[in-house]
């Protein structure tokens, strides 16, 4: 009877892997038609809980799951933002990242990360209200260059910035001049952002 369990795990986690090369296969194929046809994509990456399907619902007026805890969002989510006349983004939700992430969790997460390997920017938002702000930065920013990415430029931008003093937005801005700052929940700096994505 174990002997039997035992295969029955082993098939099953053979046809999980053959699932996954397939989607593998479909995303890849996708990627390839958004290149060919010149569409630019840019993924939203941050540490856990920093609100990035908030600002991906503010953005392109989807309705992805947003909720205050770890890993909210496992699927990749991809959307269409217009930036005016003619001008056009895919932007990408994906999973949020913690500290220390296990290879092996890295490995598990490889299906919305794959979203990812197409992008030609990457918006990586933080929560400027968290008192381990920077911390959090350098830990996405390791796992990033961890599955190839260190090398896709990349805009930083401080969300939650409603939540965070005056004393500790001007560290921030001091430490990341090139850094903005906004709030996805009542719309401080989205003009300044869409701006920024346009050029």
């Amino acid at each position: 009877q174990g002997g039997a369990a035992l295969e029955h795990r082993h098939g099953r986690i053979f046809e999980i892997e053959q699932k996954l090369g397939k989607l593998r296969e479909q995303r890849a194929l996708r990627r390839l038609k958004r290149e060919r046809a010149g569409v630019f994509q840019a993924s939203i990456v941050g540490y856990t809980n920093v609100g990035k399907s908030t600002l991906l619902n503010l953005l392109t007026g989807s309705g992805v799951l947003s909720a205050d805890q770890y890993f909210a969002t496992l699927d990749p989510t991809a959307r269409s933002l217009y930036l005016g006349p003619g001008r056009k983004m895919l932007l990408t939700d994906t999973v949020g990242f913690i500290d220390d992430l296990p290879k092996e969790l890295v490995t598990a997460f490889r299906a919305t990360l794959d979203e990812m390997l197409g992008s030609r920017l990457l918006l990586h938002l933080a929560d400027a209200s968290h008192p381990r702000v920077e911390h959090q930065i350098v830990a996405v920013r390791r796992i990033v260059a961890d599955i190839g990415l260190g090398e896709v430029p990349e805009l930083l931008v401080f969300n939650k910035s409603d939540r965070a003093d005056g004393e500790t937005r001007e560290q921030l801005s001091s430490a990341h001049p090139q850094g903005l700052f906004i709030s996805a929940i009542d719309g401080e700096g989205i003009d300044g952002l869409l701006a920024r994505l346009g050029d």
